[in-house]
């Protein structure tokens, strides 16, 4: 069984759950899973963990991530994308200067209401799911982070920009955000995600390629190790002599634990992870309690 990342760039009309089920079939195993869903319509990097890394997918959903973008203005649908139903249709009498200034304005923190075609579960049940029935749920906004916006071209009806934001944001939304802010209305025409968590769509696979590599015999190549992912975290060694309790997933003591590259310890209290390693290998990521005056485990990577 393969344990580790595979970055792979998803392509438009595959779904993420497509691209996992195919994997599983050009790796030969069941232990698979992505982070981070893209719609149909997105193309880009979709990161995939395999065997133990699995393990990681709800931490690295909270990753920041980099977008590219086309908004259409003008329009508005029920998805927010150019796939919906069309909802209305606008002149757009905004001048280009217009534009980049409203685009602008959406850098920093702002509350922004989810899409009513989403994941996010309202009563035990998805979104999507109402509003595949007509149904319209009200939702509440939450905060988001736009860290940084690069306009790439303004050729209206079109705008091209890349996106620098946290998790939990909605590009559709964005578009949408911006099209209200304007009074025009606006779509998403296209999306490309080409950065998650260090991982650049520069080095991506497509499925294709990794099936290359797999009848080559050389995917191991391309298969990232499971710590690669988490290069944000503290790294820390079991002293020697007390290998047996990191093993058995016990508790250790504050002690036990030797930090690497002066680490601010302040951050561990305050609930930062630490990368625990015998030798070499990585074997667990590990919470300070603050509290008892220990390290807990959090996840254990023992599998080889």
């Amino acid at each position: 069984m393969y344990n580790g990342v595979i970055n792979i760039r998803k392509e438009k009309d595959y779904t993420s759950f497509d691209v996992v089920a195919k994997l599983r079939g050009i790796l030969k195993q069941k232990k698979i899973g992505h982070t981070g869903t893209l719609d149909p319509l997105a193309e880009g990097v979709l990161l995939v963990c395999l065997g133990n890394a699995t393990k990681l997918a709800d931490l690295l959903t909270c990753s920041d991530k980099e977008y590219e973008t086309v908004m259409l203005l003008g329009k508005t649908t029920d998805t927010e994308d150019i796939t919906g139903n069309l909802l209305s249709e606008n002149s757009i009498n905004v001048s280009e200067d217009e534009v980049i200034s409203a685009v602008m304005s959406f850098v920093g923190d702002y509350m922004q209401i989810p899409p009513m075609y989403s994941a996010i579960k309202k009563n035990g049940k998805k979104l999507y799911e109402y509003a595949r029935e007509g149904i319209e749920i009200e939702r509440e906004a939450r905060k988001v982070s736009i860290f940084s916006i690069n306009i790439l071209d303004v050729s209206l009806p079109e705008v091209t920009f890349k996106v620098h934001c946290s998790k939990g944001t909605y590009i559709r939304s964005l578009c949408r955000d911006i099209g209200e802010k304007l009074g025009t209305g606006a779509v998403m025409k296209s999306l490309t995600r080409r950065e998650v968590n260090g991982f650049n769509i520069s080095d991506s696979l497509t499925l294709d390629k990794v099936q290359e590599l797999m009848d080559k015999g050389e995917i191991e190549t391309k298969i990232l190790p499971t710590d690669s992912l988490l290069n944000d975290y503290p790294e820390a060694h079991i002293k020697e002599g007390f290998e047996k309790a990191l093993l058995n997933g016990n508790k250790l003591k504050k002690e036990l634990l030797i930090l690497k590259d002066k680490t601010d310890f302040t951050k561990l209290e305050e609930g930062l992870y630490v990368r625990v390693y015998l030798g070499d290998e990585f074997k667990a990521l590990y919470l300070y309690d603050k509290e008892n005056g220990c390290y807990k485990p959090y996840k254990m990577f023992l599998e080889k």
